[in-house]
């Protein structure tokens, strides 16, 4: 006999099942991928109890994510990465004694038109005009996500904004941006340090890239910025400037902690040179100024996670559907769907990941906790169609149904 789709078993409780899907960039946002998956759901279990947490890695959807769960967002004026004043948002607290900030907001990749002038002239001097705020309504820690940055400047724009020295030999504010790099010749975090005013800065990101190599952030970020990774010699002196920078950063925390401003957070982790810590080229050396300034840096995942109260939400589900654009051996490598499994599996919870595309061998994302990947294209189509518009969200949903589906198959 055929059951009736709404039938349910006597004596059994709803379905129990967390959501937790990245954005699919250039798509559907993390809500929106969640709202077509539990529409799939619930076509299998129509009583299901489906929670859904947007999810995400300290870059794009960030704030959105940890908002989800309550605090207050505001907006405000500030500095674009290319000088024009853009309205950024940043999300308070209830009891404003911390502030969550995307450096995206106020210097993301979407206000840049990635030439290389652009790439040689954004700055985040935005991002430390947000921090400056949020320490003015009294946060006493700020978390900032580092993620779709326009900018190469070492985050010289932000030390500025805080009131930090970044000069020339003549004593001259540099021009902003990584050309102003070039003429660096010295840095004073004094002011930055005291108009932060003790504040502790936790960085959320998973980029593990050095600020200066072949691995460092204008190496490896630098072209989708628009600098010219085909052109050898200009990329050498780009990065040339970049070295010589962080050696005076280098310098400058010197300084400061012979002048008692700065500390290293508890637990942090110590360093000699900010020029080889992993992270410190995230955001195109962003990641270098704020360690400057006593950052603690934290997998962006993971704190994002916590912040959203993941363990406690997890506990008591049947099934973990989680997700992003791509899937392959990189996303093992901390982004958001395997920092899910892995949170997922200390409680034993099947998790499946629906995706736009996979690898051909993922091997190792099955080793961190993903019971199944299943790619969302619902009949023959390509990508940038499956992903589109006008199909990406009955992809979905189809993916939701045969999520289910899958789990039901799994206890036959």
């Amino acid at each position: 006999w055929h059951r009736p789709v709404d039938f349910v078993p006597a004596g059994r409780r709803p379905r129990r099942v967390l959501l937790t899907i990245d954005s699919f960039k250039g798509s559907v946002s993390s809500a929106q991928a969640e709202a077509a998956v539990a529409e799939g759901v619930r076509r299998v279990w129509p009583d299901a109890e489906v929670r859904a947490l947007p999810l995400a890695d300290g870059g794009e959807g960030t704030l959105d994510a940890i908002a989800a769960c309550g605090g207050e967002l505001s907006t405000c004026d500030v500095a674009g990465p290319l000088g024009d004043r853009v309205s950024a948002r940043m999300l308070v607290d209830g009891e404003h004694e911390s502030a969550v900030i995307e450096m995206a907001e106020a210097a993301g990749i979407g206000y840049s038109p990635c030439t290389e002038s652009a790439a040689l002239a954004a700055t985040t001097y935005g991002v430390g005009e947000l921090m400056l705020r949020a320490v003015r309504t009294g946060a006493r820690t700020l978390y900032i996500g580092l993620g779709g940055s326009a900018t190469n400047d070492g985050g010289t724009g932000m030390l500025r904004a805080l009131g930090a020295r970044v000069v020339d030999d003549q004593g001259c504010d540099v021009a902003p941006g990584l050309v102003g790099l070039e003429h660096v010749a010295s840095v004073d975090l004094a002011p930055a340090l005291q108009a932060l005013d003790g504040a502790r800065i936790v960085v959320l990101s998973d980029v593990e890239n050095p600020l200066v190599g072949r691995r460092g952030a204008l190496a490896v970020f630098g072209g989708q910025k628009g600098l010219p990774t085909d052109d050898a010699e200009a990329m050498s002196r780009y990065d040339g400037w970049m070295v010589g920078y962080g050696c005076l950063l280098d310098a400058a925390i010197a300084g400061a902690r012979v002048q008692g401003l700065l500390r290293t957070p508890e637990g942090a982790r110590t360093f000699g040179s900010v020029l080889g810590v992993p992270g410190a080229g995230a955001a195109g050396g962003l990641g270098a100024a704020l360690l400057a300034l006593g950052a603690e840096l934290r997998s962006g995942v993971e704190t994002v996670l916590d912040l959203v109260g993941f363990d406690e939400r997890v506990r008591d589900v049947d099934l973990v559907i989680t997700g992003e654009g791509n899937m392959d051996e990189q996303s093992a490598a901390g982004k958001a769907p395997v920092g899910v499994a892995r949170r997922a599996k200390r409680y034993g919870k099947p998790v499946v990941a629906v995706v736009g595309g996979r690898a051909d061998n993922l091997d190792v994302v099955y080793e961190q906790g993903v019971d199944l990947v299943l790619p969302v294209c619902r009949k023959p189509m390509d990508l940038d169609r499956a992903l589109g518009v006008q199909e990406a969200t009955t992809n979905l949903i189809c993916a939701g149904e045969a999520a289910a589906r899958s789990y039901d198959l799994g206890r036959i």
